[in-house]
């Protein structure tokens, strides 16, 4: 049962994966207030934006009473302009959820028949079609979140029983009646930052989930690199005092422990210290997983947020104000952004010293048991390193790239929607990446047999080994990529001991 204003992101993680969506009834009596104070306002002769008035640069044209639906109705029909690739159907279950937890909120002005239609249309998977192009992140996310509404009065095409048709079509099928918009209510729908906010949950959902495998991927690359466990001493961080640096240092511990390989160098190793994206793994993931933690924050907080404009105040006021504005979640996903890429790099760098006869300690010329007439994981290495290169391009911020719209009535604007379904993309960029360690450092630890490396991760090798066997001759390799990338987003390579979000 979600409590809107207090919703968590264990709650918003599962309704991304599929988990049901209901709201509180309790939230009812204040939504009805706050919609019988808009329906008076409708009627009056104060002029009020988005209830009696047009929109944007024409909130100085007044609507009569007799307009009002066909106003809302004109509203979702015009700014339903977007363009690109539907959105994953995921990322539309979390839009959807987000808005019935934001209207619930009783800010808003609608009824409450809004958020049971959305409901419903969730339970009976009847998913909007939502291009995924066309927000510019203020005033809310209205091309997109237009056409989640334009399903809701029937006008718009949905995903419904493995195939995509009219929404009209779709709701009469399963029993749903398509809603008729009344004041305000077109606008409370589509003025909002859920789509930013459910893109760039989508990312750290993905993101937060591959940080942590690289804990695993990074602790079986140094095993296979014969690296030095003593950077990752508790003082050492402690003295500096970063939690995520304290974190990561700790997971690495942890998945070594017991390993023949890390005793088998503790003396008598000619090498003083190993290069950084050995030794410095939990001061760089470290950084990366604080960052993502702080764009938690800010985005359990949005989810929770009434976004939509003008929003109805305690004491019976409506109040244009700017909480469409998404510019926190473009910081967010910015933020989020930054630290996938750098994720990327250092896992990268492990990969190439692994592949490298003058870095890897012994290690065969890229891991091939016979360099030469074989050419191992060679291009396996050159594949994460144009990963990496697409994820460093990526990682530009976005939420400084502002233009004016809407004839300059809107001129300044957050990209936040763009930038945070980018996160998607590097998400997928960095799997591949992360997938690519995992088939060299099992192939590494594993030429270092006789010596065992610890049980934690040789129970992971053999989660590999499930998917990818070890690498004698060449072979086509892709697949193997394929598979172990897939292990990685599945969750297949976490450790034990989850860090906390």
């Amino acid at each position: 049962m979600l409590q809107p204003g207090s919703v968590s992101l264990a709650e918003l993680e599962q309704i991304y994966r599929g988990g049901p969506v209901i709201v509180d009834e309790k939230c009812k009596q204040a939504v009805d207030k706050a919609h019988e104070i808009v329906s008076r306002a409708a009627m009056g002769d104060a002029p009020v934006y988005g209830v009696n008035t047009g929109f944007g640069k024409l909130a100085s044209v007044r609507i009569p009473p007799g307009d009002t639906e066909q106003l809302q109705r004109n509203l979702i029909l015009s700014h339903a302009a977007g363009v690109g690739a539907p959105l994953p159907k995921s990322v539309v279950r979390l839009i959807m959820a987000l808005k019935m937890i934001s209207l619930a909120r009783g800010a808003s002005g609608v009824r409450w028949q809004l958020i049971e239609l959305l409901r419903d249309m969730l339970a009976r998977d009847i998913i909007p079609v939502i291009p995924g192009q066309g927000s510019v992140g203020a005033s809310g996310d209205l091309a997109p979140l237009a056409h989640m509404a334009a399903a809701m009065i029937g006008a718009g095409e949905v995903d419904f029983d493995g195939n995509r048709q009219n929404g009209a079509d779709a709701l009469a099928a399963a029993g749903l009646t398509p809603i008729v918009l009344g004041a305000k209510e077109g606008l409370a729908l589509i003025n909002g930052t859920q789509v930013s906010t459910a893109l760039a949950m989508a990312g750290l959902f993905r993101i937060w989930r591959l940080a942590l495998s690289s804990l695993v991927t990074g602790a079986l690359s140094t095993e296979a690199a014969m690296g030095s466990s003593a950077p990752f001493r508790a003082e050492i961080h402690a003295l500096r005092g970063q939690i995520g640096q304290i974190d990561a240092a700790r997971s690495l511990r942890h998945l070594q422990d017991g390993s023949e390989i890390r005793e088998s160098h503790r003396d008598d190793d000619e090498r003083v210290q190993d290069p950084y994206c050995i030794r410095c793994q939990p001061q760089v993931l470290g950084a990366a997983m604080d960052v993502i933690r702080q764009a938690a924050h800010v985005l359990e907080i949005e989810a929770n947020a009434v976004t939509d404009n003008p929003l109805v105040m305690a004491d019976g006021a409506i109040i244009s104000g700017g909480n469409f504005h998404a510019e926190p979640v473009g910081f967010a996903a910015d933020q989020m952004a930054m630290a996938a890429a750098e994720i990327g790099a250092i896992a990268q760098r492990r990969i190439s010293l692994l592949v490298d006869p003058a870095l890897s300690f012994g290690l065969p010329a890229f891991l091939s048991p016979n360099p030469g007439l074989n050419s191992g994981l060679m291009i396996a290495e050159v594949t994460s390193a144009a990963l990496m290169s697409e994820n460093k391009a990526l990682s530009n911020p976005r939420v400084v790239d502002s233009t004016p719209t809407s004839a300059n009535q809107e001129d300044h604007v957050s990209m936040a929607c763009h930038g945070a379904r980018r996160l998607l993309e590097m998400a997928e960029n960095l799997a591949g990446i992360i997938g690519i360690e995992a088939l060299t450092a099992a192939q590494g630890v594993e030429l270092r047999a006789p010596l065992k490396t610890s049980a934690i991760l040789a129970g992971h090798i053999t989660k590999i080994r499930k998917v990818s066997t070890a690498l004698a001759e060449d072979r086509l390799i892709a697949p193997d990529i394929e598979a172990a990338k897939e292990l990685v987003k599945q969750g297949g390579l976490l450790p034990a001991e989850l860090p906390k979000l």
